[in-house]
């Protein structure tokens, strides 16, 4: 499916789709923290999280395959081909990601798992050239990758003291969380050559918010506090998942994991943008380490996706 010269696979046409994905996956959190509010979730009630996300994935998953049957002009169902590859996705990314990322952030600081939450780009990168090899690791990508975990880091510590305590409930599950999306983002390069990255991203999150909600419930997770604010911050999330996944799987189904990867570092600096103006966190975002972790981040983005000149340069 990956093709030389296919539009998806421009820089500037990778830049632009993967950075809207990045804001979108960026007004997750504040909107995540208003719903949780809304809804009445405590932030210690794992259980009801997990089901609030199990129907948010569940609702985005039909999204996406609703607009799949308006696009193909019939009703798009999966196939046993579909199902094949979608099941190992929804067990890495769906359930596996959010599973682990919900229960360690509720044990650790924001600092230290929103640090943690940048290794997963890196990871994915370091996966696809290492253990896939879908590509070759040069000293250019790992440049990159190093400026923007750095801008990641940097973002996070502003105002704020880490210590460098572990747990394994703690910083183990976001970490673990992390290897699950890097894993996820492997095989969503992988299968989408295979299958419509559209069809396969909608199956897999409706399985997996299935499966999500099935587990919180099972911890005795509940909504018992249903607004109509509430039902719209859900199905905002759940569009944001829909949009902004599906987008993520078609670039990645025309590109190398690390073009479209390293725009991932992206995401906590609009989150932490987004926060600031939805929850009013302003002064902890517009700085000078928020400009400095940026331009750190945008330098890093550039390396990795710079061509070559000419033979002789050094990767």
């Amino acid at each position: 499916m990956k093709t030389e010269h296919h539009t998806l696979t421009k820089t500037w046409v990778v830049a632009a789709l993967a950075s809207l994905c990045c804001i979108l996956w960026g007004s997750a959190i504040p909107m995540i923290k208003t719903g949780y509010r809304l809804l009445q979730v405590d932030t210690t009630n794992t259980a009801s999280q997990i089901v609030f996300a199990g129907i948010r994935f569940a609702l985005a998953g039909l999204f996406v395959l609703i607009f799949a049957s308006i696009r193909e002009k019939k009703v798009t169902l999966p196939d046993g081909k579909i199902l094949k590859y979608a099941v190992p996705v929804c067990l890495a990314q769906t359930v596996g990601q959010y599973f682990f990322f919900y229960i360690g952030v509720a044990h650790t600081s924001g600092v230290k798992g929103g640090i943690i939450t940048g290794l997963g780009n890196f990871i994915a990168i370091l996966m696809s050239c290492l253990i896939v090899r879908n590509e070759k690791l040069t000293g250019r990508k790992l440049t990159g990758c190093i400026l923007g975990f750095a801008g990641v880091v940097v973002i996070n510590l502003l105002g704020n003291s880490l210590d460098f305590g572990f747990t394994m409930m703690g910083e183990g599950f976001v970490l673990i969380s992390q290897l699950a999306y890097a894993t996820s983002t492997i095989l969503i390069n992988y299968y989408s050559k295979k299958v419509s990255p559209v069809i396969l991203s909608g199956t897999q999150f409706f399985i997996g918010g299935i499966v999500l909600f099935l587990i919180g419930n099972a911890m005795g997770g509940h909504l018992d506090h249903v607004t109509v604010g509430g039902i719209t911050v859900v199905l905002y999330l759940a569009l944001v998942s829909a949009v902004a996944y599906t987008l993520w799987s078609v670039l990645l189904a025309y590109n190398d994991v690390s073009k479209v990867a390293i725009f991932g570092f992206v995401n906590p600096l609009c989150s932490v943008i987004l926060s600031a103006l939805v929850l009013g966190e302003v002064k902890q975002a517009f700085n000078i380490g928020s400009l400095i972790a940026l331009a750190l981040v945008c330098v890093g983005i550039y390396i990795v996706n710079a061509k070559k000149n000419n033979k002789s340069n050094v990767e």
